[in-house]
């Protein structure tokens, strides 16, 4: 997710139970191993607060965080709790195959690829990505988004059935040309097949030129327009770039896939070698 975010702030983490310390403490860990800039403040309330105390919450600018008991993180925001919610993925994850998932038609990959989603979001795409075998690393550069992965990937690791797609994810709390430049400086050239950009869309992006109609942007989305922002297209263009030179170190093809809403721009105004898309959404391949 590409944006701005300010760092460093206090996140208000509100939970449920005095037992949830033992994990709130690994969480932290977790945080501190990622080097993200969030610190805690730690708020024991007696239930998940209500839409209006939600309300009431997020009124000041110190982001709201609520941990229910079942240890799924969930950012409270005007608009809703926002959360990856990848449990909800399971039978999209299970069933995944490129007959059924535009995107694994789109990158070819297979067990042994290794893939880079540069824009990770909430993580789904990846999931769908390693659902094929593949390994893939995940980069979001804005602390909030990346403190949610990385939290669900915690979460959804302590469930038996889950646990090697988990080890099959790598989160970074950064972007791409930071990642591009520390991979440069360590002389450790990660070997991917696949780089994905899935860039924040412009809200009316969604909608037909012609029409005016199309499908609205949801209120999670709505949430992420407050502190992420669609790409400029000189931004577009570094963002392809930085993709591609990440793939020009290997003797055979691989490609760059960039989600768009199927009636979306080209990114960076390039056309892509390739495209695949339904009723909704479009991947186009660049090839390298």
């Amino acid at each position: 997710m590409l944006g701005q975010e300010n760092d460093g702030l206090n996140y208000r983490l509100n939970y449920a139970e005095v037992s949830q310390k033992t994990y709130i403490d690994e969480l932290i860990a977790l945080i501190s191993n990622h080097q993200l800039p969030i610190t805690f403040v730690l708020n024991k309330i007696a239930k998940k607060p209500s839409q209006k105390q939600q309300a009431a919450l997020t009124a000041d600018t110190t982001p709201n965080l609520w941990l229910d008991k079942n240890n799924k993180l969930a950012w409270l925001t005007p608009q809703g709790e926002v959360t990856p919610s990848w449990d909800k993925l399971q039978k999209r994850v299970v069933t995944a195959g490129r007959k059924s998932e535009l995107l694994l038609q789109a990158a070819k990959i297979t067990k042994d690829s290794y893939v880079l989603d540069a824009t990770a979001g909430f993580g789904h795409d990846a999931l769908i990505l390693a659902s094929s075998g593949t390994r893939v690393t995940l980069l979001e550069q804005l602390p909030m988004m990346a403190l949610l992965l990385i939290a669900e990937q915690f979460r959804m690791s302590q469930e038996s059935n889950w646990q090697k797609l988990m080890g099959r994810l790598q989160i970074f709390g950064t972007d791409l040309q930071t990642f591009c430049q520390n991979q440069s400086s360590e002389n450790n050239q990660a070997p991917f097949d696949v780089v994905y950009l899935d860039p924040m869309f412009p809200e009316d992006s969604y909608l037909d030129a012609k029409s005016g109609r199309g499908a609205q942007v949801n209120k999670r989305m709505q949430a992420l327009h407050h502190i992420a922002v669609p790409p400029t297209l000189s931004e577009e263009s570094e963002l392809l770039a930085n993709a591609k030179a990440l793939l020009t170190h290997s003797d055979k093809a691989r490609r760059v896939i960039v989600k768009r809403p199927k009636q979306a721009p080209f990114l960076a105004k390039l056309t892509p070698d390739d495209s695949w898309q339904n009723d909704a959404v479009r991947f186009d391949a660049y090839f390298v």
